[in-house]
């Protein structure tokens, strides 16, 4: 594409703060780090804090190149204000754990990006909470997180976003009212691209039905299919429908770089277009029609109240409050 921004270089202001999950590597990295170079303070929430650390290390030894190519857009600060966070989405206490410091904090929030994520398994795995690993990891815990961090977006001021990183997998699945964890997928029957699928499916599902929630708020949700991108999670996708999509990629030359991948949701996160702009799925930062099964209201509220019953135990009264 040339010279040309792919996402909108804006001015961020210091004391605008972005949660990025899983913001070590990949995707995350890349949104992670230009959140930073363009002037917020990003908090990077993934498992290593010594990942973390290396990959903050590595942010401003780009950003420091970035500014000697005086490449538009960066800020000219001496470092970038970007902080870790534990968060293992594998555990729904981690995740109250993290919540807890962040409100602890005093912080306000602008923007949370739900980036983290698995690609496809070996074999059924269930998590320390007795959830399928997919579903809880890419869906699951990050539904927690947007919840208990609605009150600190609702306070912090106006065009708050929430952005989850789905996938077009979604398109190859559906959705099963009566299994939707998937518990009927036991060895041998273990479908991984079916589980990742409605993981991803759930997603934009939560997009539409949070939104209803959020309609009259400063908290809007948007999604978005980042790509096909060479990451080590691209890897996993060698079997079933998602290898004959890899092959024409790789083919026609679509596939991404990590950089690549995180234009979207940078465009998402930040293009002040879209400021108030809800309900809306992406792909390469365009408007995309998702599943049908995702715009499917009985479904939406068969997925919402499922989650809900999962979370019960972490969800007090004054959060259901904010979920109604």
């Amino acid at each position: 594409m040339g010279s040309t921004p792919s996402f909108p270089r804006v001015s961020i202001p210091r004391d605008n703060i972005s949660v990025v999950t899983g913001g070590n590597a990949g995707v995350g990295y890349h949104t992670a780090k230009w959140l930073a170079m363009m002037g917020g303070t990003v908090i990077i929430a993934c498992r290593s804090e010594e990942r973390a650390k290396q990959a903050i290390q590595q942010m401003n030894k780009e950003f420091a190149e970035e500014k000697q190519k005086k490449t538009t857009g960066v800020v000219d600060f001496d470092q970038l204000n970007v902080e870790f966070m534990s968060l293992d989405c594998n555990s729904l206490k981690s995740v109250m754990n993290f919540v807890q410091a962040y409100k602890s904090s005093g912080r306000k929030l602008h923007r949370l990006i739900c980036n983290a994520g698995i690609g496809l398994q070996d074999k059924l795995s269930y998590t320390e909470d007795g959830h399928e690993q997919i579903f809880q990891v890419n869906y699951l815990s990050q539904f927690l997180l947007v919840s208990h961090l609605l009150p600190v977006m609702k306070t912090s001021g106006p065009d708050c976003r929430i952005v989850l990183v789905s996938s077009m997998a979604h398109e190859y699945t559906h959705f099963d009212p009566g299994d939707i964890e998937g518990k009927k997928y036991s060895e041998p029957k273990y479908d991984t691209s079916e589980l990742y699928g409605r993981s991803k499916l759930y997603q934009v599902m939560q997009m539409f039905r949070m939104n209803e929630i959020l309609k009259d708020t400063n908290v809007t949700v948007l999604s978005l299919h980042p790509g096909l991108v060479k990451t080590p999670l691209l890897t996993t996708f060698r079997n079933g429908i998602f290898k004959v999509v890899l092959a024409v990629a790789d083919l026609i030359g679509t596939s991404k770089t990590p950089f690549q991948g995180a234009w979207t949701s940078l465009n998402a996160g930040v293009n002040p277009e879209l400021a108030g702009v809800r309900d809306v799925y992406f792909s390469d930062s365009k408007p995309k029609t998702p599943k049908s099964d995702s715009r499917n209201k009985s479904y939406q509220a068969a997925l919402w109240d499922y989650t809900i019953e999962c979370l019960k135990e972490y969800l007090p009264a004054d959060i259901l409050r904010e979920l109604q």
